[in-house]
């Protein structure tokens, strides 16, 4: 068995092609791991069948232990934060199947081919992080998009050094038996559906995203959903239209003690300054906000409210004295 250093530990199941290493399996003892980009000199660009499914059967291959630091259970179920290999190009079958507490999946945008069921049974998978490596929309968010039906959390980094980050509201399908009539009749709940199906030839426009807004709030939806999404794009608001921009203000000042507590709550200072900014708050709103910023000890937060609550002082009693 070969032994190596690494950002994570892992157990390892390998075959060596001519150009490249393919991960047959892959299992770790870290809550939050990260997968070697390169073994043997060689980049790491195919995920095997079942490759990090929690008790998958064994396969033959050149077996290796990456260490790093103190070791524990070697179990997948308690994964939760995986960075796939930057060279990654090939997703097989069911590889992620099963890990049922991961959360949070980072990877590169070079993946183009995606087998059967690879996040089946992923019920706890909520955020996507997407670099790209070329200044193009890849195929891999609307892939994951299309697999995952839960409300989603994706950022992307794009090859500028800018920051893209959306939310994509839940929705579930459901197959109810009418029983009189012998079929089952198919419905759609929820007004996330056309934000996880809203790409076209597998690529992503804002403007498309942007245009789903007015039809998401009349259908059924969670308004907190609303609050995160219409947040989000006003705090990174790449190929944000002036009409868009106004209608998620717009929102955040109908909701704005809900906006500002929320945002207190994540520690936030940059985006409660934002939103200090952009709504306005009255001063019985900042007094509440005050004392949520006092009662779970966000110093930072409670100096901007402070900040915001003192009067300006009027032009009449400004000074200019000559020397």
């Amino acid at each position: 068995m070969e032994i190596l250093q690494g950002q994570s530990n892992w157990k390892l199941t390998v075959r060596r092609e001519q150009d490249h290493i393919v991960l047959l399996r892959a299992q770790t003892c870290d809550i939050r791991a990260v997968l070697p980009d390169q073994l043997f000199g060689l980049p790491v660009t195919v995920l095997g069948d079942h490759a990090l499914a929690p008790n998958a059967s064994a396969v033959s291959g050149e077996q290796v232990l990456i260490t790093y630091g103190r070791e524990g259970e070697w179990d997948n179920r308690n994964l939760q934060d995986l960075t796939l290999p930057a060279c990654l190009t090939d997703v097989e079958n069911y590889a992620l199947y099963g890990c049922r507490s991961l959360h949070t999946l980072r990877l590169h945008d070079r993946i183009d081919r995606w087998g059967g069921y690879c996040l089946m049974n992923c019920r706890a998978l909520r955020a996507f992080h997407l670099t790209r490596t070329q200044p193009r929309h890849s195929e891999a968010l609307a892939y994951l998009c299309g697999e995952v039906h839960e409300e989603l959390d994706v950022t992307v980094y794009e090859t500028d050094g800018s920051l893209l980050r959306l939310i994509f509201p839940d929705f579930s399908e459901e197959y109810e038996e009418n029983c009189p009539n012998h079929h089952f009749d198919y419905n759609i709940r929820g007004g996330g559906y056309p934000y996880h199906n809203q790409f076209r030839d597998k690529q992503l426009s804002m403007k498309t995203y942007d245009g789903l807004w007015d039809k998401y709030l009349r259908e059924e939806h969670d308004p907190d959903t609303a609050l995160r999404l219409a947040y989000t794009r006003l705090r990174w608001p790449a190929q944000l239209s002036e009409q868009s921009e106004g209608q998620y203000w717009a929102y955040l000042q109908r909701n704005k003690a809900d906006a500002l507590l929320w945002q207190l709550s994540l520690r936030d200072a940059q985006g409660l300054r934002l939103l200090l900014d952009g709504l306005q708050p009255e001063e019985d709103l900042l007094h509440k906000a005050c004392d949520l910023a006092r009662n779970i000890q966000n110093t930072e937060g409670l100096a901007l409210l402070l900040e915001k609550q003192k009067p300006a002082a009027k032009s009449g009693f400004d000074k200019d004295f000559d020397l």
